[in-house]
């Protein structure tokens, strides 16, 4: 008998909703995916290869990941998404400005 393959659903078969921090749930449509949340510039004396890198290597994650969204249709707030590239699956909504806020402060600039 032959194994039938799974595979992830679509996000036209996953209606996804991203509950934004000022606004509340909302549909996918509001927002603009804007990349990899984790990817972080490099010194400005950084070698030629660094930013290489930086402006063009991307990882493709399987599973839980941090993205960048844009909340174009409503308060124009950036947010940091937590999902699941496999299921779609959304696990946190935070804003970018206190993710940047919280990042300074352990490091103490």
């Amino acid at each position: 008998m032959k194994k039938a393959w799974a595979r992830s659903p679509t996000c036209t078969e996953v209606p996804m909703r991203l509950n934004c921090p000022c606004c509340g749930p909302r549909g996918l449509e509001e927002f603009i995916y804007r990349g990899d949340a984790t990817v972080r510039r490099p010194d400005p004396a950084a070698s030629a290869r660094e930013w290489v890198d930086y402006t063009y290597m991307r990882d493709n994650p399987d599973g839980w990941h941090h993205e960048l969204w844009y909340h174009a249709a409503g308060c124009h707030c950036w947010l940091v998404v937590r999902r699941n590239t496999r299921t779609h699956e959304i696990s946190g909504v935070v804003r970018a400005a206190d993710v940047a806020r919280a990042s300074a402060k352990d490091t103490g600039s």
